[in-house]
């Protein structure tokens, strides 16, 4: 088991460190039902998630792809059922974009041109909305059946990260299954070099354990806006688990978009102060922030320098949310 002071940051927790087991107040849930796996403050990440096994499955790559350099980026998914990995022994039969959750990141520049084509394998209804084209909903985000596929394109006029999502009804159980990812429209001048991440929130909403079978969607738990699980990039608290190196001083971009389907993000680095934050696509950043909130359907871009040698938490500071796995670590070093 990892000991706190390899992740413990803040003196302000170290209170927490050493306090009893015990299962915080805001993981319980209705009888019948499980929540994201607790364990002492003792042995989590800024008093919140449980720091897991570092040889758990390698993360989700969050490093942000590169910028694009094409005027016409061609776009194809194939819609799958797919089996994740929430955390150490909670597996979930999910929805996916190209058999991830999230789906790929896309990333083009300011005025490209975007073909896209959805290929549907899976054995219901899907669709997809991508909230940075300004195209028709009603001729391009329809539902596409089994085994049939769509095609259609736009130009990505406004710079931003935004969301994309399957828009089938009901749309919050599609979303809440896995359906969800983030695009990147970059200015057509490039912005100055930077580490960059991407993170999509998310909630996971988890019918009772029954063995080790994979868990599927709870509807009366999402509906309770119950959630069991919170994540970055779809799995608990695993850049706690497999922390996220940056450089002293560095500049780190984050590219943040909340799928939700239900929950605000109160986006905050511990340690650290945003100097720039770009709200969806608005060109007038926020200047010296400390927390922003991102609301459900939303993105903003951070960019924040860590002044000193060590482990900077990245939360939601809705700590119920943090508790349940919105939690991770960049590991500052020079």
């Amino acid at each position: 088991m990892l000991k706190l002071s390899k992740r413990c940051v803040a003196l302000l927790i170290l209170a927490a460190c050493q306090s009893k087991t015990s299962t915080p107040a805001e993981t319980k849930t209705p009888s019948g039902t499980v929540a994201a796996p607790t364990k002492s403050p003792a042995n989590m990440s800024h008093g919140e998630a449980p720091v897991g096994n570092p040889n758990d499955p390698a993360p989700h790559d969050p490093v942000a792809p590169v910028r694009s350099t094409k005027h016409l980026v061609k776009i194809r998914f194939e819609v799958k059922d797919t089996t994740i990995v929430l955390a150490s022994g909670v597996t979930y039969k999910g929805w996916s974009f190209a058999g991830t959750v999230p789906g790929p990141v896309v990333r083009v520049t300011q005025g490209d041109s975007v073909e896209f084509t959805l290929i549907n394998k899976a054995p219901m209804p899907h669709s997809m909305d991508f909230h940075a084209a300004q195209i028709a909903p009603n001729k391009y985000y329809v539902n596409v059946m089994p085994n049939d596929s769509i095609h259609f394109g736009f130009t990505a006029h406004v710079v931003g990260v935004f969301m994309y999502h399957c828009g089938t009804a009901p749309v919050a159980a599609h979303i809440a299954n896995g359906m969800y990812g983030a695009l990147i429209v970059d200015p057509r001048s490039p912005r100055p070099p930077a580490k960059e991440l991407v993170f999509v929130q998310s909630e996971f909403y988890l019918t009772p354990a029954a063995g080790t079978a994979a868990r599927s969607l709870a509807w009366d738990r999402l509906l309770g806006l119950a959630p069991d699980f919170v994540t970055f990039n779809g799995r608990s608290a695993q850049y706690a688990e497999h922390p996220i190196r940056v450089k002293v001083n560095e500049l780190v971009r984050i590219y943040l978009v909340n799928a939700g389907p239900n929950r605000l993000s109160s986006f905050h680095v511990v340690g650290g102060i945003f100097e720039r934050v770009y709200l969806d696509g608005s060109n007038n950043p926020l200047i010296g922030v400390q927390t922003v909130a991102v609301p459900v359907g939303g993105g903003s871009i951070f960019e924040v320098r860590l002044k000193q040698e060590g482990d900077y938490p990245f939360v939601t500071h809705a700590f119920a949310d943090a508790t349940k796995g919105a939690v991770g670590i960049l590991k500052a070093e020079k």
